[in-house]
């Protein structure tokens, strides 16, 4: 299998170059990522539909990851009970090493074969959720010894990896391959790899958030009344979609139900 994520990277004495030279040729490398992610995208749709078919049936997402791609992932999660106002436990993290470890990233984890596996075990991973296998390299131990057992037991798997025929995407029912190429410093898979990662774990969420009905035109109808700025959009919101003109009144009316959704549900029962 080629490691395209260890070649050598594009540059050379990167310590001699000036801070313009430095960030010229990142950027030149970062655009590269959405070129890649384009030429995948017949895979992450089928990924996102099956992900759909899941949760409207009931079951769960758990993202399942090491290092950074699993970090990454795990600020795409915690996001999404209050932008979209969907139950906590409906989209899950299996991070190598545990949540509880996240600023600590014990790096040494990710070579635990049969962790992750236990981890979904301990959710009751069961037939009626999806897993989402993540790993720069598509040979992380963590990821694959628990998508080999995904496989066994019949639970849907797809994955994200960067490098192409991959044992990662071997085991997976779904394999996304986004090939990103040598990175800036060699072997820094924290930087397009994470970049591609990122954007594809806001393209599954997203997508999948709008396809369960959780967006309504362009506006997240469900969001959680967690702050004043949160609230203030949730009114304007409000005012837009029920042509309301007074600002109290919306607001009034968007505190006493909750979220602008069940306003405007209660709105046009009247």
């Amino acid at each position: 299998m080629p490691r395209i994520t260890e070649q050598p990277s594009l540059y050379r004495h990167l310590e001699k170059m000036p801070v313009e030279e430095l960030t010229a040729c990142i950027n030149k490398e970062d655009k590269k990522v959405a070129i890649a992610i384009e030429k995948a995208l017949p895979q992450i749709n089928v990924l996102i539909k099956a992900i759909v078919e899941k949760l409207k049936a009931g079951g769960r997402m758990f993202y399942l990851g090491a290092g950074s791609g699993g970090r990454l992932s795990v600020l795409d999660a915690i996001e999404l009970p209050t932008t979209y106002g969907i139950e906590k436990g409906k989209v899950n993290v299996i991070l190598a090493g545990g949540l509880k470890h996240l600023i600590e990233a014990p790096e040494e984890k990710e070579d635990e074969i049969n962790a992750g596996w236990e981890a979904l075990q301990e959710h009751n991973i069961s037939s009626n959720d999806i897993v989402v296998g993540i790993s720069a390299s598509g040979t992380t131990p963590f990821v694959l010894g628990a998508l080999k057992q995904c496989k066994a037991h019949n639970i849907t798997a797809g994955c994200i990896v960067s490098n192409p025929g991959s044992p990662i995407a071997a085991a997976a029912a779904i394999p996304v391959e986004v090939i990103t190429g040598p990175e800036f410093v060699t072997g820094s898979t924290r930087m397009k790899c994470g970049t591609a990662q990122k954007m594809i774990f806001d393209m599954i969420s997203t997508t999948t958030m709008i396809q369960l009905g959780r967006v309504e035109d362009n506006s997240m109808v469900n969001v959680l009344l967690i702050n004043d700025k949160i609230t203030d959009r949730a009114v304007k919101i409000l005012m837009d979609k029920a042509a309301i003109s007074n600002y109290d009144e919306a607001k009034a009316i968007l505190l006493q139900h909750g979220s602008v959704k069940k306003a405007m549900d209660a709105l046009a029962e009247k």
